[in-house]
């Protein structure tokens, strides 16, 4: 097997920005639902609608990447592929969760065995959900919350492998269409659209990722060009405001999951970017899975203290502020000397192996 159809294609600027701007929101989100009782209350309350912003632009990606080129690769490099590029993050992230929990001044890791310490922590780092942590509002994903999302991702890119990628158009857009109505249906039953990351919600993250990933796989087979090119500025600028909806609104999520976030894919696609605009967009582009999958270690020590203190809005605000360039740096360095590293390794050992096949 030759190693040229492994090679990675250009990226669209824009998109990768906007990835990685949606990413700092998630993390300023994750602060505030400790500041908030209610995030009707925050300005940024919206917040977790970035993850479905993440799964489709996923799914754009997926198909763009892949879609020309999976019959020669294989399923089982393609799988392959993608474990190289997103699980060593996943182990990170649970590593660097455990290693929190076992020094957080809450002393919460007292209520817990060693067995079960060491089958939370296998399930984090096998990406298997288990929401057996009281302490921690019973997440799938106790030690990284945010890991739930790409257990759903997981899922899709397996979809995609044996089904999605073979079916024609037509067919696709019935899909989109009929999740689409189960995904209103499951914003009218739970009052919103932000569930998946708890035993309870576990089917609203499939009902999430079930219309969006397809449908920005739909977005690249369609392949749309707008008449007019938005900068990715403004495009951010759209992305950020559809997170600071005030109004708690079911209706409202799905409408900006079901039209906005594709329209910002298609118009981020075809996007132009000068030379400053692509390597802000790219640095974005690389930190956000690293910022993603690292920052909620110390969320959760923010959540203590800030109970403990009983710190104001203004106070909290303050710290947020100062916490949220600390955790980018840090993801940065993850990035730099952990992550890349690995998947390199990985990717060149795998690419030696197929040469020799080739």
């Amino acid at each position: 097997m030759q190693t040229s159809i492994l090679q990675t294609k250009k990226h669209f600027f824009a998109l990768d920005g906007l990835r990685g701007v949606a990413a700092i929101c998630v993390v300023i989100f994750h602060f505030s639902e400790f500041i908030y009782p209610s995030d009707d209350k925050s300005p940024i309350g919206h917040g977790f609608l970035a993850v479905d912003f993440f799964f489709c632009l996923s799914g754009f990606v997926i198909g763009y990447a892949y879609d020309d080129r999976i019959q020669k690769l294989g399923i089982k490099e393609f799988f392959i592929s993608r474990l190289i590029r997103l699980h060593p993050l996943v182990v990170i992230g649970s590593i660097l969760g455990f290693l929190f929990f076992i020094f957080e001044p809450s002393k919460a890791v007292n209520a817990y065995s060693f067995r079960e310490l060491a089958l939370i922590f296998l399930c984090s780092t096998l990406l298997f959900p288990y929401s057996g942590m009281d302490n921690r509002y019973n997440n799938n994903f106790g030690l990284n919350c945010p890991a739930w999302s790409l257990f759903w991702e997981y899922v899709a890119n397996i979809v995609y492998a044996i089904v999605l990628k073979k079916i024609s158009k037509f067919w696709l857009i019935i899909i989109v269409v009929a999740d689409a109505i189960a995904l209103l249906f499951t914003g009218y039953r739970a009052g919103n659209i932000m569930g998946g990351w708890a035993g309870s919600n576990f089917f609203d993250g499939l009902a999430r990722i079930a219309f969006s990933f397809p449908m920005g796989l739909l977005l690249y087979r369609l392949q749309l060009k707008p008449k007019r090119h938005i900068n990715f500025t403004l495009l951010a600028i759209i992305l950020v405001a559809t997170f600071c909806i005030t109004k708690w609104n079911w209706l409202i999520e799905c409408a900006i999951v079901i039209f906005v976030y594709p329209a910002l894919i298609i118009f981020g696609a075809n996007s132009v970017q000068n030379n400053t605009g692509k390597k802000v967009c790219t640095f974005l582009g690389n930190l956000s899975y690293p910022l993603y999958m690292t920052h909620y270690s110390l969320i959760w020590y923010f959540g203590y203290y800030h109970a403990a203190n009983k710190w104001s809005i203004a106070q909290s605000w303050w710290i947020t502020a100062a916490g949220v360039p600390v955790l980018i740096v840090f993801a940065y360095a993850v990035q730099v000397a952990i992550d890349t590293p690995v998947r390199k390794y990985f990717f060149r050992k795998r690419n030696k192996g197929l040469d020799k096949v080739g």
